[in-house]
């Protein structure tokens, strides 16, 4: 136990008040942070440095591409019979909308976890269904496809939630318990970032509604770029957020510290920007690969029909990718510089070792920011969607796509603290489960997986 509680005082790498062994009752204040621990290796250096330039020359090249667009546009609006006010107004509403739609998740969740968890699950679906209906409603070729992919998507979302209904109890206590010491400043951190999430959307809303003003094969291409950008670049501030906010629940659960939120970001932008931005691009790609590989073994069912035959290939490589890039090892970049490779791999054993792997494989706290995402997402789509179906019919679809991406992210973004505080809570009890620190809300839920043979 000495030897953690110097770690844990290490990895806030500051200069300590009353620095001693931590015990149930003792409050470790961090004042400053001077040392970050730099654990990766050369080559994980390397790379991180190669992404965190090709990351910001990207931003830079994107910028340079959205004001020319924009300026290209203004000018040409009235020659290619493209009509500014009847394109902007409807999206900019739907990105303040999805601003406001995300603070309230964010404060929903804090004030009750357990009416948001539920709330989530339920209103996601309907909120899609009624989304799939918009579309079908606007009656052009691609958005009759769309509807009905959305009307499907909503279907399978309300099976999924009719699942995974057991689980709400265990997910709500996880979800309270994380959430009762939120970080000093924890609400700076996120009206900061849904601000500045607004600020680069609406950004980047001039860049495509330029191009679409234009309308060539060559504008379209730049959308599709731009649209990428702003998923990675998303991405990439979630997960900073994360990284943020999980080192200083980390500290404070596994030891009792209470670190500088200012501090913390600090050290994230000036040390874990590398492993950030390679996790922003690993993680989307792993998790969809691995979700997919569940889905095709579910519908298999174990069968020997041709059509699933590579099912149990399809998911080895998936469990094992998932090693190399989680989640979860957003926590270890974020306490120990690690590079984020690294991290994944060691956090990945570290939890199969005290045998959490079972039970954060059926954790809905990413489901449960997934759920946010998409209801947040519908809200943006109906505002966007039904207004420009009222006063320009053929600009619905695009407009309501491009608002349904811009809500998800911004509300993702806006859950980034509760996630990564349920990754810090998992990750302090798997390096040390006799911790008193923690409650036993872990260690019953092991026994009941013990006790089931799961």
């Amino acid at each position: 136990m000495e030897r953690s509680g110097e770690m844990n005082a290490a990895a806030a790498g500051g200069d300590v008040q009353n620095l001693h062994i931590p015990s149930m009752n003792t409050t470790v204040k961090v004042q400053e942070s001077r040392v970050h621990i730099e654990t990766s290796t050369v080559a994980g250096r390397l790379f991180q440095r190669l992404f965190r330039v090709l990351f910001f020359v990207h931003i830079v090249l994107i910028a340079i591409l959205v004001v020319f667009l924009a300026v290209r546009g203004l000018l040409s609006a009235h020659s290619h019979h493209f009509h500014p006010k009847k394109w902007y107004p409807p999206l900019l509403t739907a990105t303040a909308c999805a601003g406001i739609v995300a603070f309230t998740w964010q404060w929903f969740t804090f004030c009750n976890p357990s009416r948001a968890l539920r709330a989530a699950f339920w209103l996601s679906p309907l909120l899609t269904c009624a989304v799939g209906v918009l579309f079908v409603l606007i009656s052009s070729a691609a958005s009759l496809s769309i509807g009905i992919i959305a009307v499907v998507l909503a279907l399978i979302l309300s099976l999924y939630a009719c699942w995974v209904n057991p689980r709400f109890d265990y997910a709500t206590k996880v979800l309270s318990v994380t959430s009762a010491s939120p970080p000093a400043k924890n609400t700076t951190l996120i009206s900061l970032s849904i601000i500045l999430s607004t600020l680069y959307s609406c950004f980047l809303v001039s860049g495509i509604g330029g191009a679409t003003a234009v309308g060539t094969v060559m504008d379209t291409s730049f959308i599709l770029v731009i649209l990428a950008s702003m998923s990675w670049s998303m991405h990439v501030m979630k997960n900073t957020l994360q990284v943020t906010v999980a080192r200083i629940k980390y500290l404070h659960f596994a030891s009792g510290a209470d670190f500088d939120s200012r501090i913390a970001l600090r050290d994230t932008i000036k040390y874990s920007m590398g492993s950030v931005i390679i996790g922003s691009v690993l993680v989307p790609i792993i998790t969809v690969i691995r979700g997919s590989a569940r889905a095709i073994s579910l519908i298999g069912g174990g069968t020997d029909e041709f059509l699933f035959s590579c099912a149990n290939c399809y998911s080895s490589v998936a469990a094992a990718l998932v090693r190399y890039g989680n989640r979860w090892g957003l926590v270890q970049v974020g306490v120990y510089n690690m590079g984020f490779v690294q991290a994944s791999m060691q956090t990945w054993e570290m939890l199969r070792r005290v045998e959490l792997e079972p039970i954060i494989d059926r954790d809905l706290t990413g489901s449960f920011c997934f759920f946010c995402g998409m209801a947040g997402g519908a809200i943006s789509t109906l505002v966007a969607g039904t207004w420009t179906f009222v006063v320009h019919r053929s600009y619905a679809t695009e407009v309501s796509i491009y608002a349904f991406l811009i809500g998800y992210f911004m509300c993702r973004i806006a859950m980034a603290w509760q996630q990564s505080c349920v990754a810090a809570y998992y990750i302090a009890y798997s390096e040390s489960p006799e911790n008193p620190r923690l409650d036993p809300t872990i260690l019953f839920r092991i026994q009941e997986f013990q006790r089931r043979g799961v």
